[in-house]
């Protein structure tokens, strides 16, 4: 094994935790001294990641925006846009629903056009994403990599009438409770480009999920775990099942090492 790609929200951040644990630090330098990497696979910004992973930050991967981009070392090793009119027309959708906010994801920051400001703290202090807000969606300088719909009474809601026209396009998926996402690539489009730039094979990989938004990561990788509380379909992609990250990883380090 040289890489362990983690999931946060649902996954590694249990029953909505804003912190990783000490423990988890623990067993990330522990395998790092090992030889084995740790990659934060989510749908959250490099800011936002690099920021819950500060004790170890300057050692991992991320996979950021679903796979749509990946930094190493601070470096983008990888990223994929949406095709520009296709984003703002998603956007647009999204924004017509009265529900729902918008999330317009660039390399380092996440672009707003806010209904309400109770939004805009949550995506600021919350999520703890760079924001900048923009008048208009032509107003965004640079690639989507992502558009996210923030849906206020749950995303289940809204995966029909704004995802349904778009599948055969994209990646459409729920990755929280009131989040639906869309991407071009996947995670294990991510996983591919560390595969491809550092030479770490599928098989060399493990990776944990809970959410549609994982499970092309889940098949990809040589071993893989679903969170107990994941989507039967979610659990069927992966190779095993486990309560916590934690106590799955410690008793994989025994294994090993």
């Amino acid at each position: 094994m040289k890489l362990i790609a983690s999931d946060l929200d649902g996954t590694l951040l249990l029953n909505r935790c804003m912190q990783v644990s000490d423990k988890m630090f623990q067993l990330i330098e522990a395998f790092r001294k090992q030889g084995v990497l740790f990659c934060a696979a989510s749908g959250r910004q490099y800011n936002s990641l690099r920021g819950l992973f500060a004790p170890v930050a300057d050692d991992l991967l991320y996979v950021c925006e679903n796979g749509a981009i990946v930094f190493y070392k601070g470096q983008v090793l990888g990223k994929t846009s949406i095709p520009h009119e296709n984003a703002l027309a998603i956007c647009r959708s999204i924004l017509a629903q009265p529900n729902c906010e918008v999330l317009i994801s660039g390399e380092r920051t996440s672009y707003l056009l806010p209904k309400h400001e109770d939004y805009v703290d949550h995506i600021r202090y919350f999520v703890g994403n760079h924001v900048t807000i923009v008048p208009s969606l032509e107003a965004i300088p640079e690639e989507i990599l992502k558009v996210s719909a923030f849906c206020r009474d749950g995303a289940v809601n809204y995966e029909e009438c704004l995802g349904q026209a778009w599948k055969k396009h994209m990646n459409v998926a729920v990755s929280g409770r009131r989040w639906l996402d869309f991407t071009v690539a996947g995670k294990e489009d991510a996983l591919e480009v560390i595969h491809k730039t550092l030479s770490i094979a599928p098989e060399e990989m493990i990776s944990f999920g809970d959410n549609f938004n994982d499970v092309g990561m889940l098949r990809y990788t040589g071993r893989s775990y679903a969170m107990q509380s994941a989507p039967d379909a979610v659990k069927h992609a992966a190779s095993g099942v486990c309560q916590t990250v934690e106590q799955t990883l410690e008793h994989i380090y025994g294994e090993l090492f």
